[in-house]
């Protein structure tokens, strides 16, 4: 029996030494947590959908406290949460978050099935990514929508679908969380992050097609040309062209709509106006007033009959004062 009890003590004694050890360690090594860490992570969303910038919740509640340390929370925005749970954390940190400017995302192309036709057929695997290493896809636009939804895919929070019939995604606003998946999943970079805007309105520059010529000509019907009408349409300095194509401002863009009026192939997009903006044709101008016949214009000339004034094209009255009898002529006998 010695041969087994021997060995057993043996390393009960190394496991409790170890033990120990490992013990003392910790208590002389150990990392102490920020008390307000967890009091974060609980006003966060726990969504974990990586639009802050940070891997997860958790990441982003460490980075709060590091930035406490500073005094300010700037740069950091947990879009899931809102200003609520901002708030929250302002609040456990003891510091003032300023007012963030909502978001929502945008699809800058409108290059449906009736717009941009399809000239090939693409048998693979269908996913935006491995279609767009392949070429220009299936349609003569190297710059549009591929519509195999990988920004469905990345999307946590059901807010963007593509629609069957135009083959395009659509954002739900009441559900756009504004986190930047869609953004990141893209691999033609076409949906963007822009203010949410005045009740909920936007204007944005539906393409983002680089090339010039008849290329874009024949790629889409609503594709953008470069031609700057809008840019001189607009009075507050909001649209610029570069890489021919343009693009309007958010924080400029006063939501006046005069570029849409003008633009000559309805690449300029809206949402959320009461009614839809009048096209205005090239050209097209009010038609000037035709003059009246200069006999209607001229003023009517008087005749002095007898010292009365009388119109001219009237008949000239009779007097039967002044007017003399005819003389009568007697006969001699």
């Amino acid at each position: 029996m010695d041969f087994l009890i021997t060995p057993v003590i043996i390393l009960g004694a190394i496991g409790l030494i170890a033990a120990v050890v490992l013990f003392a360690c910790s208590k002389k090594f150990a990392v102490k947590e920020d008390p307000r860490l967890p009091l974060i992570n609980e006003a966060l969303p726990q969504a974990n959908c990586g639009g802050c910038g940070f891997p997860g919740c958790s990441g982003f509640a460490s980075a709060c406290i590091k930035a406490a340390e500073s005094g300010s929370l700037d740069g950091l925005n947990c879009s899931v949460g809102g200003p609520k749970a901002m708030g929250q954390i302002a609040d456990i940190l003891g510091l003032s978050v300023a007012a963030s400017t909502p978001k929502v995302a945008v699809v800058r192309c409108n290059g449906s099935c009736a717009n941009r036709p399809k000239i090939a057929k693409y048998d693979g695997l269908q996913t935006c990514r491995t279609v767009n290493s392949c070429g220009a896809g299936e349609t003569a636009c190297g710059f549009g929508c591929l519509g195999c939804g990988d920004c469905v895919a990345a999307c946590k929070f059901d807010a963007i679908h593509i629609n069957p019939e135009t083959g395009l995604p659509e954002v739900d606003e009441n559900k756009c969380v504004a986190c930047g998946a869609c953004v990141k999943a893209c691999p033609r970079n076409i949906i963007e992050l822009r203010p949410q805007g005045i009740k909920g309105r936007r204007v944005w520059v539906s393409c983002v097609n680089k090339e010039k010529g008849p290329a874009v000509l024949k790629a889409c019907k609503v594709s953008c040309i470069a031609c700057g009408a809008c840019v001189k349409a607009c009075k507050f300095d909001a649209i610029t062209v570069e890489n021919n194509v343009a693009y309007i401002d958010a924080e400029k863009c006063k939501l006046c709509r005069a570029c849409e009026a003008v633009c000559p192939r309805d690449a300029i997009r809206d949402i959320n106006f009461p009614k839809p903006v009048e096209k205005k044709k090239p050209g097209a101008e009010k038609p000037a007033t035709l003059a009246k016949p200069a006999a209607e214009n001229a003023p009517k000339e008087t005749i002095n009959t007898n010292s009365t004034s009388v119109d001219a094209k009237t008949e000239t009255p009779k007097n039967d004062a002044v007017a003399e009898k005819p003389i009568e002529l007697k006969k001699e006998a």
